[in-house]
């Protein structure tokens, strides 16, 4: 993977976001996998309910029993105490994202989504709370550097920066992409595709894993200053709230402990 900084952790050197798309086709939320999230007691608090998407580990996934975990699921409850707001995390699958906060099916959306020119066209950002770098994994013990990847079957997750940066700056590779991050290390495990490229803290995160021993960075991280953000309607009123709190939880020390207990450990 490659060295992130997590934005105001000035103490983490690799991390990394998630990058995050949509496509056409939306799916219903998964409201049985919802977080309790829900941080305020008091009853006369607004209800705000965010979406994610539950398999991109460390970020928002589920546990054994199903609950959502995560630093994005620490950091939204984290925000809604801040912000006195009770929040409701559900989980939608990746391409349903957008189009179900257009349709007023939720308030936000935290799933590791890079604020690009291309969405703010449909929705609006918070100030990013990470910064993500593409890393290129591999077996180990096979030459098969980042450099030059013709001919080689390369995997990423649909319609993420990582896909978009194989697309663009790899012609010559073969791209498969999935529709999670999971399917795409299933397929890097049993050899059907020779390499992943992927952001880096989610595969530096599985890099660690038993299944993913016998594999490894290849070359450098692929710095592309990608910054992860909280997705809103436009105009949103609720993105001024988010903003200040978030800046209140990078000044209290909150930030620097979820990332912490999250990011702490990868591979420096």
């Amino acid at each position: 993977m490659k060295q992130l900084s997590v934005l105001g952790v000035s103490s983490l050197a690799i991390l990394m976001g998630v990058t995050a798309c949509q496509k056409p086709a939306e799916k219903p939320a998964d409201t049985a996998a919802a977080s309790s999230a829900t941080t305020a007691a008091s009853a006369d608090m607004p209800q705000i309910r965010i979406a994610t998407e539950s398999s991109f580990v460390p970020f928002s996934y589920k546990d054994a029993n199903g609950k959502l975990i995560g630093f994005e699921i620490d950091l939204a409850d984290a925000l809604c105490a801040e912000a006195k707001l009770k929040c409701e995390v559900i989980s939608q699958d990746w391409d349903g994202l957008i189009p179900g906060l257009q349709a007023q099916k939720y308030h936000a959306i935290m799933a590791g989504m890079s604020d690009t020119a291309e969405r703010r066209k449909v929705v609006a950002f918070s100030d990013p709370y990470f910064t993500n770098n593409l890393v290129i994994i591999g077996k180990k013990g096979v030459d098969k550097g980042a450099d030059d990847l013709a001919g080689k079957s390369v995997g990423a997750q649909r319609s993420t920066t990582a896909a978009e940066y194989l697309a663009k700056n790899f012609p010559k590779a073969t791209p498969k992409l999935y529709d999670t991050q999971d399917n795409a290390y299933l397929d890097l495990e049993s050899g059907r595709i020779d390499l992943m490229i992927s952001d880096s803290a989610p595969a530096l995160y599985w890099l660690k894993t038993a299944k993913g021993q016998g594999f490894e960075v290849k070359g450098q991280p692929i710095n592309i200053d990608d910054k992860i953000a909280i997705a809103f309607r436009q105009n949103d009123p609720l993105i001024g709230k988010f903003n200040t709190a978030l800046a209140a939880l990078k000044a209290n020390g909150t930030y620097d402990k979820i990332s912490q207990k999250y990011f702490a450990d990868l591979p420096k």
